[in-house]
């Protein structure tokens, strides 16, 4: 019935300001690795992975809020494994949590083998993006629907993370101008 339920709501859009569920916010986004996106040693470059992580967060994004929306902040990013030219890059990216007018976004990025079939986990990264409106002002986000146990636990982890961010923004509000 659960699923029939993810079915349904993938198919009706909700209404403006509605809460929405997690499903609805999933993006994949699958590229070929080509040589003008590579290093001198054929691997792609880490500038162009997080290009690509962002385009990725902003499609979820916009997906859940219906807006325009703009990238607050980037957590900690890490390269696992390199992606080869001729393999394909493949980010899938989903909405963890809501605040007001914020949403963690969170993308997973995989090299793929075209050949092969085989994937590696080689980065994954949190992205907060704001929600805004025609002249640039944030506006609140609908709110998410957590359809599975996997949903939950990044909705709760989420929340520390966003604590970390804050305090860490704090902090730099309290420093002294050099």
């Amino acid at each position: 019935m659960g699923t029939k339920r993810s079915t349904v709501q993938k198919q009706q859009r909700p209404a403006k300001g509605a809460a929405k569920p997690v499903s609805a916010s999933r993006s994949e986004m699958v590229e070929a690795v080509l040589p003008n996106d590579a290093n001198v040693v054929g691997y792609i470059l880490g500038g162009r992975v997080m290009h690509l992580i962002d385009i990725a967060a902003a499609l979820a994004a916009h997906r859940h809020s219906n807006s325009m929306v703009v990238t607050a902040s980037v957590d900690y990013l890490d390269f696992r494994n390199p992606i080869r030219v001729g393999e394909w890059i493949v980010l899938k990216s989903s909405v963890n949590r809501v605040f007001r007018s914020s949403m963690e976004v969170g993308v997973k990025v995989f090299s793929e083998n075209v050949l092969t079939g085989e994937r590696k986990h080689t980065s994954s990264a949190y992205l907060t993006f704001v929600a805004i409106d025609a002249e640039g002002r944030p506006h609140s986000v609908p709110a998410l629907i957590l359809e599975t146990a996997e949903d939950r636990r990044r909705y709760r982890q989420a929340a520390g993370r966003r604590k970390i961010r804050l305090a860490h923004q704090h902090r730099e509000k309290l420093r002294p101008a050099r």
